[in-house]
């Protein structure tokens, strides 16, 4: 049997990871800059996270949710004091694509409407409701229809509220900041006026934070910096540093009732401790403010380049525009620099999203080589 051919392939294979280092079966030594789409928070193979599951793994590794699971409340209690969310609900699930299903469910149960509206360039996952609130017709197929959706300019208030006149509406879904697009951000004014509009049209609110959560931005979740909360926020990808593991945070006026939401691996045993693992490294290596501090200093360094046009997003969630091919680059700096980064829709940005307890001698690394690139 062969694998489904859809994947581009670069031709490495990590076989052991450290840090903010991978290394093949050759023992060639790559610097990771992408974290594998924004999964690896806290660095490959930590100890604690390693020490954690792996303690988990000799008591009990699963049992389904009909029964008490004390890593999932542990879990919950850890997770809102650490985004500040502590009167919110917790549901989870296994990736990012089942989180936003389950939002975009949970807002048509809330309203008993069913249309959605979300913006031009989104992301927010391949399965089926996900994809049709994604912005991408390629990755979509004739099954995808079941939600009527509508694609609005970011960052542009008005076309919100006409499309919210019609009072068919059940939710607003919008990324902290977008990734797949290019690290596009809403702006704190557009945020603030997306919340007062929810609010005065009785709609919900989603915050898709699947990439730019669990603290990437200097923030625990992006929006935050715009000093908004979210009806329901959706998240996967960091929170767990490679273990699979998803999540709604639900507010109070969400109503729980059994059967509602449901899942079979969502926050099974090890799931919860690789997340619980996650947010202590977070909180006790303070790597929200490494985050800030990183990205700073990679923004201010490499704006200084001239063949950089421009550099969007924050913290360790950033986009590289270049003047020229970016795609080329992107190529250069793992094959010739050992370096890895990321791509996105546009092909001549580069998404930078390392662990965040990446160094700053990393980054030099990192700037040095893009500066030869581009020279």
């Amino acid at each position: 049997m062969k694998l489904f051919d859809v994947y581009p392939l670069f031709p490495i294979e990590p076989v052991r990871a450290q840090g903010a280092y991978l290394y093949d079966k050759h023992g060639t030594e790559y610097l990771d800059f992408y974290g594998g789409h924004a999964v690896i928070s806290v660095g490959h193979s930590h100890p604690h996270y390693v020490k954690r599951i792996k303690d988990q793994l000799d008591n009990i590794a699963f049992y389904s949710n009909s029964v008490v699971n004390s890593t999932q409340t542990e879990l919950a209690a850890k997770l809102g004091e650490l985004s500040s969310y502590q009167d919110y609900q917790l549901f989870l699930c296994s990736s990012g694509a089942e989180a936003v299903e389950n939002a975009l469910k949970m807002a048509s149960f809330q309203t008993c409407k069913s249309k959605i509206i979300a913006f031009e360039k989104a992301f927010h996952g391949r399965t089926s409701g996900a994809l049709q609130v994604t912005d991408s017709s390629k990755i979509k197929s004739a099954f995808n229809g079941s939600i009527t959706t509508e694609y609005l300019p970011l960052n542009d208030l008005e076309p919100v509220e006409k499309s919210l006149e019609n009072g068919d509406v059940a939710g607003i879904i919008i990324e902290g900041i977008q990734g797949v697009a290019g690290i596009i951000e809403p702006s704190v004014e557009f945020l603030k006026g997306l919340r007062d509009l929810a609010d005065k049209y009785g709609v919900v609110l989603i915050l898709d934070e699947v990439q730019s959560g669990f603290g990437r931005t200097g923030d625990f979740f992006a929006h935050q910096h715009a000093g908004i909360k979210a009806d329901l926020i959706t998240m996967a990808k960091g929170m767990g540093n490679g273990f699979p593991i998803g999540g709604i945070l639900l507010s109070p006026d969400f109503k729980a009732s059994f059967g509602l939401l449901g899942t079979t691996f969502g926050g099974n045993h090890l799931a919860s401790v690789a997340c619980s693992s996650v947010l202590e490294i977070i909180q006790e290596e303070n790597l929200m403010n490494n985050a800030k501090k990183q990205g700073d200093y990679l923004t201010q360094r490499l704006s200084k380049i001239d063949s950089i046009k421009t550099i969007t997003g924050r913290g360790l969630m950033l986009g590289i525009v270049v003047d020229g091919d970016g795609k080329a680059l992107r190529s250069s700096l793992v094959t010739k620099h050992k370096i890895f980064t990321g791509g996105c829709a546009n092909p001549n940005i580069l998404r930078l999203l390392p662990p965040m307890n990446i160094t700053q001698k990393e980054c030099d690394k990192l700037i040095n080589a893009i500066k030869a690139e581009l020279a």
